[in-house]
Protein backbone atom coordinates (compact mmCIF):
# COMPACT_ATOMS: atom_id res chain seq x y z
CA UNK A 1 0.00 0.00 0.00
CA UNK A 2 1.37 3.55 -1.24
CA UNK A 3 0.47 6.65 1.01
CA UNK A 4 1.55 10.12 -0.51
CA UNK A 5 2.22 11.82 2.66
CA UNK A 6 2.81 11.01 6.17
CA UNK A 7 -1.01 13.04 6.88
CA UNK A 8 -2.13 10.71 3.98
CA UNK A 9 -0.91 7.24 6.05
CA UNK A 10 -2.07 8.59 9.51
CA UNK A 11 -5.53 9.35 8.30
CA UNK A 12 -5.70 6.31 6.07
CA UNK A 13 -3.39 3.68 7.38
CA UNK A 14 -5.19 2.28 10.49
CA UNK A 15 -4.36 -1.42 9.56
CA UNK A 16 -1.30 -1.06 9.71
CA UNK A 17 -1.23 0.40 13.23
CA UNK A 18 -3.79 -1.79 14.70
CA UNK A 19 -1.92 -4.74 15.56
CA UNK A 20 1.75 -4.33 16.61
CA UNK A 21 4.88 -4.49 17.20
CA UNK A 22 5.15 -2.55 14.37
CA UNK A 23 8.47 -1.75 12.62
CA UNK A 24 9.50 2.17 11.44
CA UNK A 25 12.54 1.65 8.78
CA UNK A 26 13.61 5.22 7.81
CA UNK A 27 15.39 5.28 4.21
CA UNK A 28 17.58 8.16 3.67
CA UNK A 29 18.33 6.18 0.34
CA UNK A 30 17.93 2.74 -1.13
CA UNK A 31 21.40 1.09 0.08
CA UNK A 32 20.58 -2.68 1.39
CA UNK A 33 16.73 -1.27 1.43
CA UNK A 34 15.42 -4.55 0.77
CA UNK A 35 17.38 -6.65 2.76
CA UNK A 36 16.62 -4.05 5.50
CA UNK A 37 12.96 -4.89 5.05
CA UNK A 38 13.08 -8.53 4.90
CA UNK A 39 15.44 -8.59 7.91
CA UNK A 40 12.82 -6.71 9.95
CA UNK A 41 9.95 -8.98 8.34
CA UNK A 42 11.83 -12.39 9.41
CA UNK A 43 12.08 -10.78 12.89
CA UNK A 44 7.94 -11.24 13.29
CA UNK A 45 6.88 -7.61 13.08
CA UNK A 46 2.79 -7.74 12.00
CA UNK A 47 3.53 -4.38 10.11
CA UNK A 48 6.71 -3.17 8.43
CA UNK A 49 6.20 0.74 7.44
CA UNK A 50 8.47 2.26 4.99
CA UNK A 51 9.50 6.23 5.04
CA UNK A 52 11.09 7.37 2.07
CA UNK A 53 11.06 9.12 -1.13
CA UNK A 54 8.31 8.28 -3.57
CA UNK A 55 9.97 6.80 -5.75
CA UNK A 56 11.64 4.55 -4.30
CA UNK A 57 11.67 1.01 -5.73
CA UNK A 58 10.55 -2.44 -3.73
CA UNK A 59 11.24 -5.78 -4.97
CA UNK A 60 8.20 -7.29 -6.20
CA UNK A 61 7.64 -9.46 -3.42
CA UNK A 62 7.41 -6.83 -0.63
CA UNK A 63 5.22 -4.52 -2.60
CA UNK A 64 1.90 -6.21 -0.86
CA UNK A 65 3.90 -6.76 2.45
CA UNK A 66 4.96 -3.11 2.92
CA UNK A 67 3.35 0.21 3.99
CA UNK A 68 5.08 3.00 1.85
CA UNK A 69 4.83 6.16 3.03
CA UNK A 70 6.42 9.11 0.67
CA UNK A 71 8.89 11.26 3.34
CA UNK A 72 10.73 13.43 3.11
CA UNK A 73 13.88 12.65 5.44
CA UNK A 74 15.38 15.39 4.17
CA UNK A 75 13.46 18.09 6.30
CA UNK A 76 14.02 19.12 9.75
CA UNK A 77 12.36 16.60 12.58
CA UNK A 78 11.45 13.96 9.73
CA UNK A 79 12.05 11.05 11.58
CA UNK A 80 10.60 12.46 15.20
CA UNK A 81 7.62 14.18 13.46
CA UNK A 82 6.77 10.69 12.02
CA UNK A 83 7.28 8.65 14.89
CA UNK A 84 4.99 10.65 17.29
CA UNK A 85 2.33 10.95 14.15
CA UNK A 86 2.41 6.90 14.79
CA UNK A 87 2.07 7.10 18.51
CA UNK A 88 -0.84 9.09 18.49
CA UNK A 89 -1.97 6.50 16.17
CA UNK A 90 -1.33 3.05 17.96
CA UNK A 91 -2.02 3.34 21.75
CA UNK A 92 -0.88 0.31 23.34
CA UNK A 93 1.18 -1.14 20.72
CA UNK A 94 4.71 -1.92 20.42
CA UNK A 95 6.44 0.28 18.01
CA UNK A 96 10.37 -0.61 16.75
CA UNK A 97 12.21 2.32 14.26
CA UNK A 98 15.20 2.37 12.62
CA UNK A 99 17.27 3.58 9.54
CA UNK A 100 18.01 1.40 6.27
CA UNK A 101 21.00 -0.58 6.66
CA UNK A 102 20.60 -1.35 10.02
CA UNK A 103 19.47 -4.60 11.26
CA UNK A 104 18.01 -5.16 14.84
CA UNK A 105 19.29 -7.69 17.00
CA UNK A 106 17.63 -9.55 20.19
CA UNK A 107 18.47 -12.12 22.52
CA UNK A 108 18.17 -15.37 20.75
CA UNK A 109 16.42 -13.41 17.98
CA UNK A 110 17.64 -16.69 15.69
CA UNK A 111 14.86 -18.80 16.86
CA UNK A 112 12.36 -16.07 18.74
CA UNK A 113 10.11 -13.92 17.41
CA UNK A 114 10.18 -10.10 18.67
CA UNK A 115 6.52 -10.65 19.69
CA UNK A 116 7.91 -13.12 21.76
CA UNK A 117 10.21 -11.17 23.29
CA UNK A 118 7.87 -7.97 23.86
CA UNK A 119 5.97 -10.45 25.84
CA UNK A 120 7.97 -11.17 28.23
CA UNK A 121 9.19 -7.58 28.31
CA UNK A 122 5.40 -6.37 29.22
CA UNK A 123 5.50 -9.52 32.02
CA UNK A 124 8.23 -7.31 34.10
CA UNK A 125 6.28 -4.12 33.70
CA UNK A 126 8.82 -2.69 30.51
CA UNK A 127 7.47 -0.05 28.21
CA UNK A 128 10.31 0.46 26.42
CA UNK A 129 13.58 -1.39 25.89
CA UNK A 130 16.95 0.21 25.70
CA UNK A 131 18.78 -0.28 21.86
CA UNK A 132 22.49 0.05 20.94
CA UNK A 133 23.62 0.69 18.22
CA UNK A 134 26.61 -1.11 17.31
CA UNK A 135 28.62 0.29 14.17
CA UNK A 136 29.00 -2.13 11.23
CA UNK A 137 31.51 -1.33 8.11
CA UNK A 138 33.38 -2.89 5.19
CA UNK A 139 36.45 -4.55 5.94
CA UNK A 140 37.86 -3.45 2.19
CA UNK A 141 36.82 0.25 1.71
CA UNK A 142 38.61 -0.36 -2.28
CA UNK A 143 35.92 -2.41 -2.96
CA UNK A 144 33.34 -0.91 -1.11
CA UNK A 145 34.01 2.70 -1.00
CA UNK A 146 30.41 3.28 0.53
CA UNK A 147 31.63 1.46 3.45
CA UNK A 148 28.59 -1.01 3.06
CA UNK A 149 29.09 -4.94 2.33
CA UNK A 150 26.58 -7.62 4.45
CA UNK A 151 29.52 -9.82 3.31
CA UNK A 152 32.66 -8.73 4.49
CA UNK A 153 30.81 -6.76 7.80
CA UNK A 154 33.17 -5.94 10.68
CA UNK A 155 32.62 -4.29 14.37
CA UNK A 156 34.68 -3.05 17.35
CA UNK A 157 34.89 -5.89 19.96
CA UNK A 158 35.81 -3.63 22.56
CA UNK A 159 36.07 0.47 22.70
CA UNK A 160 32.32 0.98 24.56
CA UNK A 161 31.87 2.53 27.49
CA UNK A 162 28.94 4.64 29.16
CA UNK A 163 28.86 7.37 31.17
CA UNK A 164 26.17 9.26 34.33
CA UNK A 165 23.41 11.00 32.51
CA UNK A 166 23.26 14.24 34.04
CA UNK A 167 19.77 15.89 35.38
CA UNK A 168 19.34 19.26 34.19
CA UNK A 169 16.75 19.54 36.82
CA UNK A 170 19.51 18.16 39.79
CA UNK A 171 22.91 19.17 39.27
CA UNK A 172 23.87 17.09 42.12
CA UNK A 173 22.91 14.15 40.99
CA UNK A 174 22.44 12.36 37.59
CA UNK A 175 19.57 10.49 35.72
CA UNK A 176 18.34 7.49 37.63
CA UNK A 177 18.46 4.16 35.83
CA UNK A 178 19.89 6.77 32.76
CA UNK A 179 23.46 6.27 31.03
CA UNK A 180 25.44 7.63 28.00
CA UNK A 181 26.80 5.10 25.77
CA UNK A 182 29.60 5.73 23.43
CA UNK A 183 31.66 3.36 21.39
CA UNK A 184 32.11 2.41 18.16
CA UNK A 185 33.15 4.32 14.59
CA UNK A 186 31.31 7.82 16.24
CA UNK A 187 33.92 7.34 18.98
CA UNK A 188 37.02 6.43 17.35
CA UNK A 189 36.14 9.35 14.64
CA UNK A 190 34.48 11.89 16.99
CA UNK A 191 36.33 14.73 15.56
CA UNK A 192 33.93 14.21 12.46
CA UNK A 193 30.71 13.69 14.36
CA UNK A 194 28.41 16.42 16.11
CA UNK A 195 28.98 15.98 19.93
CA UNK A 196 25.04 15.85 20.00
CA UNK A 197 25.44 12.75 17.41
CA UNK A 198 27.76 10.65 19.18
CA UNK A 199 26.02 8.44 22.05
CA UNK A 200 24.77 5.49 20.52
CA UNK A 201 22.26 4.64 22.92
CA UNK A 202 18.30 4.49 21.31
CA UNK A 203 14.92 3.69 23.04
CA UNK A 204 13.74 1.96 19.48
CA UNK A 205 11.51 -0.23 20.89
CA UNK A 206 8.58 1.32 23.17
CA UNK A 207 5.16 1.04 23.45
CA UNK A 208 2.92 3.73 22.34
CA UNK A 209 0.63 5.79 24.85
CA UNK A 210 -1.10 9.27 25.02
CA UNK A 211 1.08 12.07 25.21
CA UNK A 212 4.49 10.61 24.60
CA UNK A 213 6.93 12.31 23.10
CA UNK A 214 10.05 11.03 20.74
CA UNK A 215 12.96 13.81 21.07
CA UNK A 216 15.62 14.35 18.66
CA UNK A 217 18.07 12.65 21.25
CA UNK A 218 16.38 9.26 20.28
CA UNK A 219 14.75 10.01 24.18
CA UNK A 220 11.23 10.37 25.10
CA UNK A 221 9.41 12.82 27.06
CA UNK A 222 8.21 9.79 30.00
CA UNK A 223 11.80 9.34 31.63
CA UNK A 224 11.00 6.07 32.75
CA UNK A 225 10.80 5.14 28.85
CA UNK A 226 14.49 6.02 29.40
CA UNK A 227 16.03 4.20 31.66
CA UNK A 228 18.27 0.59 30.71
CA UNK A 229 16.70 -1.04 33.37
CA UNK A 230 14.09 -1.23 36.43
CA UNK A 231 15.16 -0.53 39.94
CA UNK A 232 15.10 -4.36 41.20
CA UNK A 233 16.83 -6.31 38.56
CA UNK A 234 18.66 -6.05 35.20
CA UNK A 235 16.14 -5.99 31.87
CA UNK A 236 16.03 -6.69 28.44
CA UNK A 237 18.54 -5.17 26.04
CA UNK A 238 18.98 -5.07 21.82
CA UNK A 239 21.02 -3.92 19.63
CA UNK A 240 20.57 -2.16 16.04
CA UNK A 241 23.69 -3.63 13.42
CA UNK A 242 24.13 -0.49 11.60
CA UNK A 243 26.08 0.46 8.39
CA UNK A 244 24.65 4.41 8.77
CA UNK A 245 27.35 6.24 10.24
CA UNK A 246 30.03 4.33 8.63
CA UNK A 247 28.37 5.08 5.16
CA UNK A 248 28.01 8.98 6.23
CA UNK A 249 31.68 9.12 7.44
CA UNK A 250 32.90 7.93 3.81
CA UNK A 251 30.19 10.24 1.87
CA UNK A 252 30.99 13.27 3.76
CA UNK A 253 33.24 15.26 1.95
CA UNK A 254 35.05 16.11 5.07
CA UNK A 255 35.91 13.04 6.71
CA UNK A 256 36.32 10.70 3.30
CA UNK A 257 40.14 11.25 2.47
CA UNK A 258 40.82 10.91 6.08
CA UNK A 259 39.79 6.88 6.01
CA UNK A 260 41.23 4.32 4.44
CA UNK A 261 39.97 1.56 6.40
CA UNK A 262 37.68 1.53 9.49
CA UNK A 263 39.82 -1.78 10.54
CA UNK A 264 41.95 -1.53 13.57
CA UNK A 265 43.49 -4.03 16.35
CA UNK A 266 39.66 -4.21 18.10
CA UNK A 267 37.90 -4.92 14.97
CA UNK A 268 36.68 -8.78 14.35
CA UNK A 269 34.16 -9.92 11.43
CA UNK A 270 30.29 -9.84 12.13
CA UNK A 271 28.59 -13.29 12.56
CA UNK A 272 25.46 -12.18 11.67
CA UNK A 273 24.21 -13.83 15.07
CA UNK A 274 22.76 -12.75 18.77
CA UNK A 275 25.44 -14.94 20.19
CA UNK A 276 27.89 -12.86 19.20
CA UNK A 277 26.64 -9.49 20.39
CA UNK A 278 25.78 -11.27 23.53
CA UNK A 279 28.97 -12.67 24.24
CA UNK A 280 30.44 -8.91 23.65
CA UNK A 281 28.28 -7.75 26.18
CA UNK A 282 26.54 -5.37 23.40
CA UNK A 283 22.82 -6.62 24.54
CA UNK A 284 21.38 -8.06 27.98
CA UNK A 285 19.15 -10.98 28.22
CA UNK A 286 18.05 -10.04 31.54
CA UNK A 287 16.06 -12.88 33.01
CA UNK A 288 15.16 -14.23 29.68
CA UNK A 289 16.50 -17.84 29.01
Amino acid sequence: MFYKTLNHFLSQGADALRRGPIALIFAEDAVELDTTLRHHRHCGFRSVVLFGAADLTLPADLTDKVHHVAHDMRADAALTRAVNGVIAKATGQWVYYCYNAEYLFFPFSESRTIGEMLAYHAEERRDAMLTYVVDLYAGDLRKCRDAVSLDDAWLDRSGYYALARPDPQNHNHPKERQLNFFGGLRWRYEEHVPETRRKIDRIAIFRAKPGLQLRDDHTFSDEEYNTYACPWHNNLTAAIASFRTAKALKRNPGSTFDIKSFRWHNSTPFEWHSRQLLDLGLMEPGQWF
